[in-house]
């Protein structure tokens, strides 16, 4: 009787899941672009709604191989959009920001191993070619390539910001490793090759930007100069700092490197003790419904909140700072104005996941 019982609950369990995925399958438009690029059910990118969508990503690459930010790649396009896709196709306008570019990748290898369409290849590694391409010869990369121009031209610097460069670099270390996604591709070995190269190049760079005080390694500015490797600003509102927010995933990214050398084990410890001292007690954030019924962020003191950190600190004076579009630093939260206050991300989290991993690190690595 009970193995009855058994075997019916796994055909129960296995019954909902195909449900769950055949729904999830039909109603993809709900979904998001990153969620739609790599997290739909296997089967899906086999359909022919995924072919769909992988017309739109062909369509939308840039000649020079990389993507645009912020694309609803999965909704249908209308006769404008087409239009502005094939014109656009030779202008500036391929990022690493927000997950572009790696997005498109890692769905065009996903659909490629259902239906072996000789253009989604050529596209993949058109956008490789690209991943190589824009990196500098110091190891970083920009968050835009080619860099715009005029006021953003911010966007030439070597991006930390949104996790940028990390996410390119994971998605090389995939590449050299053979990883198992791209071996319906049948990618040449010389990808695997300078994707290995290319990797190490970027650690490198981390290495080397690396904010040092008084010969201590620390963390991480959002951004540097392409140049002089030094802090650099980026929006009115990013102020060259400290990153408590960018400087995690650079730092779990190092923890991730097998065999470290004293370089790196040396830039994980430095970030690691300044995660742990500059930390914030006994605060969190809170919504609140103002008089105008429009939700507001607040900070109210809590003596039992979980530690937190400030995105930005003060390069000189090592405390946490805000910012408005005017940019002019702020010493509190509550002198911001509503829309940056409510629409940017200063405090977060994060740097516990690295600090979780830290002992671990240290005792696979045989660190003391």
């Amino acid at each position: 009787m009970k193995t009855t019982n058994r075997l019916l609950l796994i055909l129960m369990c296995f019954v909902s899941t195909m449900l769950f995925a055949q729904e999830e399958s039909s109603d993809y438009l709900k979904h998001n672009w990153k969620y739609v690029a790599t997290k739909m059910p296997g089967q899906w990118y086999g359909s022919n709604e995924a072919e769909l969508v992988a017309e739109n990503v062909l369509l939308s690459q840039r000649n020079s191989g990389g993507w645009e930010k912020n694309k609803q790649y999965q909704k249908p396009f209308t006769v404008e959009e087409r239009e502005h896709y094939i014109k656009e196709k030779n202008e500036i306008g391929g990022t690493f920001d927000n997950g572009s570019t790696i997005l498109e990748l890692r769905f065009l290898a996903k659909v490629y191993s259902h239906a072996k369409d000789k253009r989604y290849k050529e596209a993949f590694e058109k956008g490789l070619n690209y991943i190589f391409t824009a990196q500098y010869e110091n190891g970083g990369w920009p968050q835009y390539f080619p860099p715009r121009k005029g006021n953003v031209s911010y966007s030439g610097h070597i991006t930390y910001n949104d996790n940028a460069m990390v996410n390119a670099m994971r998605f090389l270390k995939e590449i050299a490793s053979s990883n198992k996604e791209y071996a319906p591709l049948e990618l040449n070995k010389d990808f695997e090759v300078k994707a290995q190269q290319s990797f190490n190049k970027g650690i490198e760079c981390i290495l080397k930007t690396q904010i040092v005080v008084k010969g201590v390694p620390t963390v991480w500015c959002a951004q540097h100069d392409e140049i002089t490797l030094a802090p650099a600003n980026a929006r009115a509102y990013e102020l060259k700092s400290y990153s408590g927010s960018e400087s995690v995933e650079i730092m779990m990214l190092l923890m991730n490197v097998k065999n470290p050398s004293k370089e790196i084990i040396a830039a994980v410890n430095g970030a690691e003790k300044w995660f742990e001292t500059h930390q914030i007690d006994g605060i969190k954030l809170e919504t609140v419904t103002q008089a105008d019924g429009q939700p507001n962020k607040v900070v109210v003191e809590d003596k039992n909140a979980p530690r937190i950190w400030a995105r930005f600190y003060d390069l000189d004076t090592e405390k946490p700072y805000f910012c408005d579009r005017d940019g002019i630093k702020r010493k509190t939260f509550a002198e911001m104005g509503y829309n940056r206050r409510n629409g940017y991300d200063w405090y977060t989290y994060s740097p516990e996941n690295a600090l979780n991993k830290y002992a671990q690190w240290k005792s696979e690595n045989h660190i003391n």
